[in-house]
């Protein structure tokens, strides 16, 4: 008798349980296994994924994923010094990008996010600094990670948060669903489902993190 893995997870070839949404793809599988939920210090990687849950907004994350690198190439690799350089010929050029997501306010917010990331760098010496500051304590997660508790979640009284803040330093479509894909994205929060083979190592990795 063939047995079905509890709700939200999904059974691997490899007989390992994982988060159902990675649909077993196997370009979403690595993703999931490798970045998502895992704890994140590195600034350029924080303005990255920030700014492409931006561009995820009415499209799907595995939309994005499978043009990340097309991402990293248009946008100078999400340098920072390098983003505030770029002028009215670069948006043009990069409207023309079949690689990338052209939506021109997208595109905009990207490089003013840029000069707003370089003022909260200069302010709390990292964007790590700034975020991890913004980490949830553990009153607001549920009691337990089940996937009926976690379909309920879109946002959270600190992405909300975190989003006004951001707002008023001048950022822009950091909207508190985006932050919140972005908290879980980078570990801020751990939303690997119970039962997921990655959800342990996940919490691991948070234990063992130094903080800037």
């Amino acid at each position: 008798m063939t047995i079905s893995p509890p709700d939200g997870l999904l059974l691997g070839s490899d007989q390992a349980l994982r988060c159902s949404w990675q649909g077993g793809l196997p370009d979403y599988q690595d993703y999931h296994d490798r970045e998502w939920g895992r704890p994140v210090l590195d600034d350029r990687r924080l303005f990255e994924k920030i700014c492409l849950e931006g561009f995820q907004s009415g499209l799907s994350w595995l939309t994005i994923l499978r043009k990340r690198e097309n991402f990293r190439a248009a946008f100078a690799n999400f340098e920072l010094e390098r983003l505030i350089a770029f002028g009215p010929a670069d948006i043009e050029r990069l409207l023309q990008d079949a690689g990338i997501v052209r939506h021109r306010g997208k595109i905009e917010s990207t490089l003013n996010n840029a000069r707003m990331a370089l003022n909260l760098r200069e302010e709390f010496g990292s964007l790590a600094a700034y975020f991890w500051r913004h980490e949830p304590g553990p009153g607001e997660r549920p009691a337990r990670c089940d996937i009926a508790s976690l379909r309920a979640i879109t946002r959270s009284p600190t992405s909300i948060a975190l989003s006004k803040d951001l707002k008023r330093r001048g950022w822009s479509f950091v909207g508190p669903t985006t932050v919140y894909a972005f908290m879980q994205a980078m570990g801020m929060v751990n939303d690997h489902v119970e039962g997921c083979c990655i959800r342990q190592a996940a919490l691991a990795e948070r234990a063992a993190l130094v903080l800037p």
